[in-house]
Parts: structure tokens; C-alpha cells; sequence
């Protein structure tokens, strides 16, 4: 520690110390030891945010959309689902003015066809997976990005503050190849101890990876979370759910050919002890949270 150069005092008369100034001198040395060990006193804690941090998960039929504000009106918006109708009614019902960040888990019409609309609310910011979708539909949406002036970046890990909530990319894992699903940009997003997480089509492979990597942002407990790729049996296995300990589940599906939510899904979730919302039965699905981690459900259906 480099040291203060200190210049040569004048000598002044010898007086005696009261007991004042040796209370003085004995909370001064207190400092002095204290800062010598790097250990601050102890102080106030840093006051939780106040309001409420609202997640809706959009009834959308087959697809992803999340709307996340926080108190201060700060608007997040994790995909959009493949109706641009749907999607519209939704910003009008919601009053979706302005978008802050916007992200494309990947470039699945059924993830970002809504965005086309969406960009509508002039996205200052929009997060993908850095692999540029091959339709029609990711065409319209770049051009309607860039229409609204909107920032891209490719998830890298980046925290943006969203009000007084926390929101962290969680870039797609190395070496996944090609396939969207299998390079899904996950979101996590932190409000005091109330944790919401998202990782859209995410498979096996990518969840694997992520859990190799000890990442943070996908430590549990987790209030709400998203089941991964509408429930499909490739998506949440055991040791995923062990480490992200979900309490809610949102299955976000509609009407398909697909199979989903699958039994083994479904089969998963309640062994672990999840409460399950599917946006099929329920509509749209929303979680108001505090700063203490505690919360409210409501559903539209």
C-alpha cells in the first residue's frame, strides 16, 4: 500500500488528554485497525427496491412471449411469439409504448414473428443469439429494427439495469453447431430475492453445458420459471431442475402437432414439486413480485 509522505510537524506544547480525547484517540485507532484488515464498520443495509416487478407470460397460442416491467415502467420483452395480431392486441391492452431491451431467444418463427409488431415500440436495445434466422420473418424483423433505430448486440453476458430490476444475458454455451434451439440466449432476471428465469428453446446439449460452465445465473431458487421449448421431453431433465429449483412453472403452448407439454415434461415437473401454468388452460399468465421475494399469480382465463 503505497504511503501517504507526510511533512515535518512544529512542536507544540505539552497539554494533558482528557477523557474525551482518549475517546477520540481510541475511535480513530479503531478506523485505522479496521482499514488496515480491508473491514469496514458495520453500516446500514442497502434498502430493497420498492414496487412491484410484474413478469406476464402472453397467451400467444404455440410460442413464447414475455413481457417483464419493472416499477419504474422499464419494459423487457423476451420473444414474441408467431402472430403479429395477437401481438398487437397485447400492446394495446398492455399499453406497450416503449420497449427498452428486446431478445430473441433464437430465430424460431414462433419466438419472433410478433417482434415485427412489436418493433413498433421502438426497441432500444435487441439481444440474439448472433445466428441470423434464414425467413422471411427474420428479414421483416431486422428491417423493422432497424427501422426504429434500435441497437443489435449478440449475448455476450451482458447485465443490463432495468430500473431498479437486474436483467443477464446468458450467451449460448461453444461449440452448440448451427441449430437455433441448441444456441437459445437465456435471461435471468433479478428483483431484490425475486428471481424470474427464461431460456427459451434451450435443449439437453445447450442445459448441459450451461451446468458445466457453474454459471450464476441460473442458480435457484427461481420464483418463475419458463419450461424450456414449450415442454418438450428434450428440454428440462433432473439435473437442470436440481441446480435451477424452480417453485413456478410457465408452459407457454398452444394448439399443436407436436405433443406438447409432453407427459415426461409434465411427469418432471411434479416430481420436483413445481406448480404448473399453462398458458393453453390458463391465458395469459402473470407474477407480480416485491423486492422480498414474495409474490402474487394471476391468470386471465
Amino acid at each position: 500500500m503505497k504511503k501517504r509522505q507526510l511533512s515535518p510537524a512544529r512542536r507544540q506544547p505539552e497539554r494533558r488528554t482528557s477523557g474525551a480525547d482518549l475517546l477520540a484517540l481510541l475511535v480513530v485507532g479503531l478506523t485505522v485497525a479496521l482499514a488496515a484488515c480491508n473491514i469496514t464498520a458495520p453500516s446500514d443495509p442497502t434498502p430493497e427496491p420498492a414496487g412491484t416487478l410484474t413478469v406476464r407470460f402472453l397467451d400467444v397460442g404455440q410460442g413464447d412471449a414475455i413481457l417483464i416491467r419493472s416499477p419504474e415502467g422499464k419494459t423487457l420483452l423476451v420473444d414474441g411469439g408467431r402472430s403479429t395480431t395477437r401481438m398487437a392486441e397485447h400492446m394495446q391492452k398492455y399499453s406497450i409504448d416503449k420497449i427498452d431491451l428486446m431478445v430473441a431467444t433464437h430465430a424460431d418463427a414462433d419466438h419472433i414473428a410478433g417482434l415485427v409488431e412489436a418493433a413498433k415500440a421502438k426497441p432500444t436495445y435487441f439481444i440474439n443469439n448472433g445466428l441470423a434466422g434464414t425467413t422471411q420473418t427474420w428479414d421483416r424483423l431486422v428491417t423493422a429494427l432497424k427501422d426504429a433505430g434500435s441497437t443489435f448486440q449478440k449475448a455476450n453476458n451482458q447485465v443490463f439495469n432495468l430500473g431498479s430490476a437486474r436483467v443477464s444475458i446468458i450467451a449460448p454455451p461453444a461449440g452448440m453447431g448451427g441449430d437455433q434451439n441448441e444456441n437459445s440466449v437465456g435471461v435471468r432476471v433479478d428483483f431484490g430475492k425475486f428471481h424470474a428465469l427464461m431460456t427459451g428453446d434451450a435443449e439437453k446439449p445447450e442445459t448441459t453445458a450451461w451446468l458445466s460452465q457453474n454459471r450464476p445465473e441460473i442458480e435457484g431458487p427461481i420464483q418463475v420459471y419458463k419450461s424450456i421449448h414449450h415442454g418438450a421431453a428434450n428440454g428440462d431433465h433432473q439435473a437442470w431442475l436440481t441446480r435451477v429449483r424452480p417453485q413456478n412453472v410457465v408452459i407457454s403452448v398452444g394448439s399443436n402437432t407436436y405433443g406438447h407439454p409432453t407427459q415426461t415434461a409434465l411427469d418432471l415437473y411434479a416430481a420436483n414439486g413445481v406448480n404448473i401454468y399453462r398458458t393453453d388452460e390458463l391465458g395469459t399468465v402473470t407474477f407480480t413480485g416485491k423486492a422480498d421475494g414474495t409474490y402474487k399469480v394471476n391468470t386471465e382465463r
